[in-house]
């Protein structure tokens, strides 16, 4: 059974950090392309960052580009998105998702080409 579970969500100050953790049970995550989605209260889900299965360079959307980083350790099956310098915008629930295999080259943005998701980590930043 293929399941993502999300953690290290919290309350943090700006210019604060956090790094989440997606880990995977039921399936091998280096095998597939990995997103993390972010969706504020009010907003659509949106896609901010994204790991393809066979190595090349992360990928992420404007707003969190120099602050996020995204990584994976296949020893433990997990993705984290470390998150720098957060701002109040930041503020949101943030869930992982894969790609259907083999699809594990191409990163995306769009929820749409996600399949199996997890329940999602809330990350509030305020002072």
């Amino acid at each position: 059974q293929v399941q993502l579970v999300e953690s290290g969500g919290g309350l943090v100050q700006p210019g604060g950090s956090l790094r989440l953790s997606c880990a995977a049970s039921g399936f091998t995550l280096r095998n597939y392309a990995i997103g993390w989605f972010r969706q504020a209260s009010g907003k659509e889900r949106e896609g901010i960052s994204c790991i393809r299965s066979s190595g090349g360079s992360p990928s992420y959307v404007d707003s969190v580009k120099g602050r996020f980083t995204i990584s994976r350790d296949e020893d433990k099956n997990t993705v984290y998105l470390q998150m720098d310098s957060l701002k109040p915008e930041d503020t949101a629930v943030y869930s992982c998702a894969t790609r259907p295999y083999g699809f594990g080259y191409w990163c995306t943005f769009r929820p749409q080409d996600f399949t199996s998701w997890g329940q999602g980590t809330q990350v509030t930043v305020s002072s």
